[in-house]
């Protein structure tokens, strides 16, 4: 370590060193006799805000007038704090944030003193700017860009928009409207900071990003800016407020609330890509004219398309995903490999090329402090720039340089390359659709077996209205897509039918050109929409009603990944929360969150990756989840409540109960709840209703569930919500043997736990009661024979539910077995599904052991021919032949058991 002595000799060697690189911090050193002193007692650190005030302070103090004071003192704030950044970076070995950092506090620092300083004096003369009802207004400087994003370049401008509360008056002697009072501080305020004086300028203002740039007015009222986003906003300005910050101003969060819905949408916003690929285009065509092909900024593989590729995820997916809305670029990169947007790979090369780039910009700014991005011409300036930047040589420079570059221009066009660009062979088909003698013989030699069909349908979308009637920018889309999808379809196994579901989804996204865009972008999404829409009827309804679905055919890893649960509630339970009290969106989240993990199930269900059992734990598993979050939240709800968490529990029953949850069943659940307090049953009924609201209304985003209470204590006349010990009480006393039955198929699903297993304890009782066989037995058949008059033998194909020997059956095996069985063998009890229950009644004697093996293997083969049905929407019938051995042994136990 130094001694004391020889630090301040160690600052001016750094000092030395650094000026070889910085004709500026030269001048500097030449011309301000206190600036090497400075430096040197400051440069062992990085400056803070507390140390920029410190020295706006003294000198304003030395001044005696801060009006006076305000244009010198901030300009030499600005020559400190720049050389002091010179110094740091090329000698000691700043870090790239220990820069753009000091430079955004700097902004800020210069920015409110400036602020209020100027407001102080027009207050005096004006007195303060009041709305109509007498509260105080105040101006609220936004800082847009690099300034916004704490990303501020050593020589940069910055960007900044002035925005006012509310219109009125100012309250002094002399009055003024509000907008010119802040019009005249805007203004001033331009000027203390941009104005060229003997001491230079604090920073150049562009004021080009206020709602219609020069040629609108300096400030805006909130109420013009909303009106101004709602009517005339543009895509580009969209992307230029994904970084606004407020510097100035206390009523912030009102600000946020008028930008964000502009900036980000609700819901996916994939036409984001060709805004922003326009925009790129744009800015190309402009550095090319200017022939300016090394300006590392906008050029090729320069630092805009590295913001462009952050920024464009966040148009996208930032309404849906608030952590995407953070400003600072190499923030938002990291946020992408977390969500398999972009692979950690990608990432880490942009991020490397991001950081090399800004720092070879400030290279280029320290040497004149000069606002460029232009390679240096002369032989001195490289050399002097490849050595700043730790190279041998200036080639060496440029070949690292090239490098980043390549990377990210191979980046930046696999995102927004359009792969829509080429022509393809399947043109003219769509576009002479109505020509049915050309399109016939077309669709024919891509292997549609029924051509004429097909050809019918997209001549009758080509012919129609609706499309005729799209907008340009719409239709086009729909114009690239139809041909690829075409192809797509004919690539599958069953061509006519996905050609079909394919057009039914096309006309339900037709006009959103966000789901358009997805698919024009992301041909993979468009192959693996094809292969589901074959795949699977149900699947293709399913997505056509959910489209934001869309989102998830872009990345296999997703589609493949197991589910983790654990995860998912913590992550959707944190969204929820931070939603509150927003409970439209907390509806529709949920119900997006929920149709997305079906749908992934469902992927992986066609791909062979789950089996009918594992498919259904797992729906099984996604449904309690939901269930645990609802309560809460509707607890939340209800403003009247006598506790801060409710003694209140949902048991599941049928499907659910069973853990044989399919993508369709509904949830029978009855609401249980163990409470003594005198406002509980009303309260508590109150929770239910707001439970199955919750659960089973149709939102913008569609239904989570459709749910049956049919199975409480006295059916649709008895109570929504149930006490505990009433429970018990009819359980014991008054249910049918076919209530019992239904409680063999009973467990605790969501809420209190406590409650849940005394639930668990009085079905454990009442199952265990001894029961008279050929009484209960009697029950039972007759029971069954009830259902089977009412579904049974309505067709010659086989009922794989309701027809002898199917699903039922087995199930009315069971339930009369535990019934008449469990008091003598608790193991009974356990809901553990039937295939386990089968076994262990075998294991006990109960029934033939070799057939309850043979009565569980028909069980699984009926539930897999049920769940193949289902997938493309059909009856759940087959041929007989087909569910003939699965049969046999089912109607053998049947005989054996009760002996009819």
């Amino acid at each position: 370590m130094s001694s004391p002595s020889s630090a301040p000799d160690e600052g001016l060697q750094a000092i030395s060193c650094a000026r070889r690189f910085s004709r500026y911090l030269a001048r500097m050193l030449d011309s301000q006799p206190w600036l090497a002193a400075a430096l040197a007692a400051s440069i062992d650190g990085p400056l803070a805000a507390e140390q920029m005030q410190r020295f706006v302070a003294a000198r304003e103090a030395a001044s005696g007038s801060a009006e006076a004071a305000l244009r010198p003192v901030l300009r030499q704030l600005r020559i400190w704090v720049l050389c002091h950044l010179v110094v740091r970076d090329l000698v000691r070995g700043a870090s790239l944030d220990e820069v753009t950092e000091t430079m955004t506090v700097l902004a800020e620092v210069a920015v409110r003193h400036a602020h209020q300083v100027l407001r102080t004096a027009l207050v005096q003369r004006y007195g303060q700017p009041l709305s109509p009802t007498g509260w105080e207004q105040e101006l609220l400087v936004i800082g847009m860009g690099k300034l916004g994003g704490r990303e501020l370049n050593v020589s940069s401008d910055i960007d900044l928009i002035f925005v006012y509360p509310e219109d009125g008056d100012t309250g002094g002697a002399k009055v003024i409207s509000n907008f010119e009072f802040f019009e005249r501080l805007g203004k001033q305020l331009i000027q203390a900071l941009a104005e060229i004086t003997e001491h230079g300028q604090v920073f150049r203002v562009d004021m080009r990003l206020r709602p219609n740039g020069d040629s609108g007015p300096l400030v805006c009222s909130f109420d013009m800016l909303e009106n101004y986003f709602m009517t005339q906003g543009r895509e580009w300005e969209r992307y230029a407020w994904i970084k606004a910050r407020v510097l100035q101003g206390e009523r912030w969060t009102e600000l946020q609330n008028i930008a964000r819905p502009f900036v980000f949408r609700k819901y996916l916003d994939f036409g984001a890509i060709n805004a922003m690929r326009s925009l790129h285009a744009q800015i190309r065509r402009e550095v090319t004219r200017r022939d300016r092909i090394n300006n590392i900024k906008l050029g090729p593989g320069g630092i805009r398309e590295i913001e462009f590729l952050a920024q464009v995820f966040q148009l996208i997916r930032g309404g849906r995903d608030t952590a995407l809305q953070v400003r600072p670029t190499l923030k938002a990169l990291a946020l992408l490999p977390e969500r398999s947007i972009l692979d950690a790979e990608t990432v880490a090369e942009l991020s490397a090329a991001y950081e090399f780039l800004r720092r070879l910009e400030h290279r280029l700014q320290y040497l004149d402090d000069a606002q460029t991005h232009d390679l240096p011409a002369s032989d001195h300036d490289q050399a002097l720039i490849a050595e700043a930047m730790g190279f041998a040589d200036y080639p060496a420079l440029l070949a690292t340089l090239e490098a980043h570059r390549t990377r990210v221009s191979h980046h930046f066009d696999c995102v927004f390359g359009d792969p829509s660009e080429e022509d393809h062979s399947l043109d003219a088909t769509w576009a002479h659709a109505e020509d049915l003698d050309s399109v016939v013989p077309a669709l024919g030699e891509l292997g549609y077996r029924h051509p004429r069909a097909g050809a019918e349908r997209l001549a009758a979308i080509h012919a129609s209205p609706r499309y005729r009637q799209l907008p340009n920018n719409i239709k086009s889309r729909f114009d690239a897509l139809m041909p690829r999808l075409i192809e797509a379809a004919a690539g599958t196994p069953g061509p006519d039918d996905t050609l079909a579901r394919c057009l039914d989804l096309m006309e339900a996204i037709g006009r959103r050109g966000a789901y358009l865009a997805l698919l024009q972008q992301y041909p993979q999404a468009l192959r693996r929409v094809a292969d589901l829409m074959g795949a699977s009827r149900w699947g293709a309804q399913f997505l056509a009603r959910h489209p934001i679905l869309l989102d998830e055919m872009l990345d296999a890893r997703n589609l493949e990944a197991p589910p983790d649960w654990p995860a998912f509630r913590a992550s959707l339970g944190a969204e929820m929360d931070a939603l509150e009290p927003d409970m439209e969106r907390q509806m529709d989240l949920m119900r997006e969150r929920h149709h997305a993990q079906v749908f992934r199930l469902l992927t992986q269900d066609l791909a062979g990756l789950l089996t009918v059992e594992k498919l259904a734990d797992h729906l099984s598993e996604l449904a309690d989840l939901m269930l645990d979050l609802t309560v809460p939240l509707c607890w939340r709800k209800i403003k009247i409540r006598h506790r801060d968490t409710p003694r209140f529990a949902v048991i599941s029953y049928g499907k659910l109960g069973g853990k044989e949850l399919g993508y369709a069943s509904d949830l029978d659940i009855v609401f249980l709840y163990d409470d003594d307090a005198p406002e509980a049953p009303e309260v508590y009924t109150r929770l239910a209703q707001r439970t199955n609201t919750w659960l089973s209304s149709q939102t913008a985003a569609g239904q989570l569930f459709e749910t049956d209470l049919r199975l409480r204590p006295n059916g649709e006349s008895g109570l929504i919500a149930t006490s505990l010990e009433s429970f018990r009480k009819y359980q014991l006393e008054s249910a049918w043997v076919w209530e019992h039955q239904a409680l063999t198929r009973a467990r605790f699903s969501a809420g209190e736990r406590a409650i849940g297993e005394a639930f668990e304890r009085i079905r454990d009782e009442v199952l265990r009661l001894p029961r008279e066989l050929d009484a209960l037995r009697a029950e039972v058949l007759a029971m069954r024979q009830k259902m089977r008059d009412a579904h049974g033998g309505k067709s010659a194909l086989f009922d794989l539910k309701h027809d002898p020997g199917g699903l039922i059956d087995v199930e009315f095996l069971i339930q009369y077995l535990v019934l008449g069985h469990a008091h003598a063998h608790p193991q009974l009890t356990g809901n553990l599904g039937n295939i386990a229950l089968l076994r262990i009644a075998g294991e006990l004697g109960l029934i033939p052991p070799a057939l309850a093996a043979a009565c569980a293997d028909s069980y699984r083969e009926l539930r897999r021919l049920q769940h193949r049905q289902r997938l493309n929407d059909r009856p759940s019938r087959v041929d007989p032949d087909e569910a003939g051995r699965a049969r046999q042994p089912v109607l053998a136990l049947w005989e054996s058991v009760f002996g009819t």
